[in-house]
């Protein structure tokens, strides 16, 4: 496997094996030994000491289904520590293919210059100049690269937003249809790859070198073991291909636990008009399709396209969490409206959550009324445009709140929490207060155990044990490049052996099955932490804010009940 270093400052790209410290790491592992190593922690985040790092899973690349996902890491310009954010659509599985390990960009172009970075079937690199894709968003952006170099083509590409280093921008890659429908989202991690001048990854389709597989039988058993237990799963098997995330609207409403109006209530009145079934029967209606196969090597499905009233598209994939920022805490019911933000947020490269709750904070200062949908779609477009509010607006709900001296803002570290109120899901709560990453519920999301009734969503009792042990199961996921809806199918006694089974004859390095998935997931967040640490990040930045702790949530009129004690034995390393 190959490493490929690319300094915007001179312009050079080394092509180097693996560097030996860094054999056998693969997407979140990888990237965040390579920040913890390389990164000089009191950095600027969007200077040219800061690094970006794309990294496909250690099991992108082979015959493991639902392993495309790609690791993006550096310092985040929003949290001010580490960051992983993934991205599914083609290019992990591209780059993976192309025997790459990690692609790292490094230096900074002079300010206002734009490259694109291009890796041809061969595996040749190439920078050059991207000044007519300049200031252009990420549909046109997608679709200029394709023509020019062919639909066999993966592209990661930033918009406006990332050109206009705004904190809550992202970068988008290209799904199956190329196009760049899918995000790593979080963390403002496009205005880093702003701040190095580069526009977009072009990474040719179907590489002929096989990520190399130590034990392939026993990985073939393993594939098929791990195949059955998706598919036998009712959650990834039955409700993921017929409703997508969006499933999860009705249950989470009915746990009182949809952070609604920027979070002043945990039901919102009319719901079910942005449900998943009804997101899915207009569809239908409309001739749009509500299986969609977003992701390569993908067996789930979980992806949709919406289309408007004349069958046309509109976005794909319209996502739990991009519903609840606009509909939920900005109270906009109306799912044409919700389609055409999301469509937006990825033309544009922004993080529909950020920025979905940064416009809820922005209502809640009485900047507009909660469910003006007219209001939603200007704001968006005001970022685009980089005026002064737009600019505001990009940067989050942090920047918002800091606006208006409104301290009701839902973050951590600066970055907004999900769809899952800790108010009503206490063990989210330990998540987004605890992992390295800003409130982030792909760090351990506890929903899956609230409605299996495993777990009491709002008892403090066996939360903090829950959620770490999670985090642990997740940075592993996001490690091999596996997709979060297939690796929570892996969690029963046999799909976990299999998973174990599949990494250890992947490396031929036997993974013992006490020190599984913990010991990996350990070294993960013990190097994020340790880089939070030096960046300066400390206990008190793991913590809720005042809302969650002061505000009871109807309709159960609790608070979040753990306390920063219980918080801080999280990792007790």
């Amino acid at each position: 496997m190959k490493f490929i270093r690319v300094n915007m400052s001179n312009k050079t790209i080394k092509v180097d094996d693996v560097p030996e410290k860094y054999e056998g790491l693969g997407g979140r592992s990888l990237t965040s030994t390579i920040v913890n190593e390389e990164v000089p922690p009191k950095c600027d985040p969007l200077g040219p000491e800061n690094k970006l790092i794309f990294a496909p899973g250690t099991l992108s690349g082979t015959t493991m289904i639902n392993t495309s996902r790609i690791s993006v890491g550096s310092k985040s310009p929003l949290t001010g520590g580490i960051k992983e954010s993934n991205a599914g659509g083609t290019i992990g599985a591209a780059v993976a293919k192309l025997g790459i390990a990690a692609i790292v960009i490094e230096g900074k172009a002079p300010e206002g210059e734009f490259h694109l970075l291009q890796i041809d079937i061969d595996g040749n690199v190439a920078l050059s100049p991207a000044e007519e894709y300049k200031g252009m968003r990420t549909y046109k952006t997608v679709e200029g690269l394709l023509e020019k170099y062919g639909k066999k083509n993966s592209v990661m590409c930033i918009g406006p937003a990332g050109e206009f280093l705004l904190k809550s921008s992202s970068i988008q890659a290209s799904d199956v249809d190329g196009r760049p429908c899918r995000a790593a989202g979080r963390g403002g991690l496009g205005a880093v790859m702003g701040s190095k001048g580069l526009k977009a990854l072009v990474v040719a389709q179907g590489g002929k070198e096989k990520a190399p597989v130590a034990d392939p039988e026993r990985f073939k058993k393993a594939v098929k073991e791990i195949i059955d237990a998706i598919k036998e799963d009712p959650f990834s098997g039955q409700v993921m291909p017929n409703l997508g995330t969006a499933a999860l609207v009705a249950p989470v409403n009915s746990m009182g636990g949809f952070p609604t109006y920027n979070g002043r209530q945990g039901v919102l009145e009319g719901w079910e008009k942005i449900s998943g079934e009804a997101i899915a029967e207009i569809i239908k209606k409309r001739g749009g399709n509500t299986t969609h196969m977003g992701c390569s090597q993908c067996i789930i499905h979980c992806s949709n396209e919406y289309v408007d009233e004349k069958g046309k598209y509109v976005t794909s994939s319209l996502e739990y969490e991009t519903i609840w920022a606009i509909g939920g805490m900005s109270g906009v019911v109306d799912i044409d409206t919700i389609a055409q933000f999301d469509f937006m947020c990825d033309d544009i490269g922004l993080d529909t959550m950020n920025t979905g709750v940064a416009i809820a904070v922005a209502m809640d200062s009485g900047y507009r009324e909660f469910g003006d949908k007219k209001a939603v779609i200007e704001m968006t477009e005001e970022i685009a445009q980089g005026t002064e509010f737009g600019r505001i607006l990009g940067n989050g709900p942090a920047s918002v709140g800091k606006h208006f001296n409104n301290p009701r803002v839902p973050v951590v570290k600066n970055q907004s929490i999900a769809a899952y109120d800790p108010r009503a899901l206490q063990g989210n709560g330990v998540t987004y207060a605890t992992t390295p990453m800003g409130a982030d519920h792909t760090a351990a999301n506890l929903v899956g155990a609230y409605i299996g009734q495993q777990l009491d969503p709002l008892s403090p009792e066996g939360q903090v044990e829950a959620s770490r042990n999670l985090q642990y199961t997740m940075a592993v996921a996001d490690a091999t490049g596996m997709c979060m809806m297939a690796a929570l199918s892996l969690l029963s006694p046999e799909a976990s052996e299999a998973f174990r089974s599949a990494i250890s004859a992947k490396t031929g390095k036997e993974i013992k099955p006490e020190d599984f998935p913990s010991a990996m997931g350990i070294q993960i967040i013990k190097t994020e932490k340790e880089f939070n640490r030096k960046a300066g990040l400390t206990n008190k930045d793991d913590r809720l804010p005042d809302m969650f702790t002061k505000e009871p949530l109807p309709p159960h009129n609790t608070v979040f009940k753990i306390s920063d004690e219980e918080l801080d034995l999280t990792f007790n390393f």
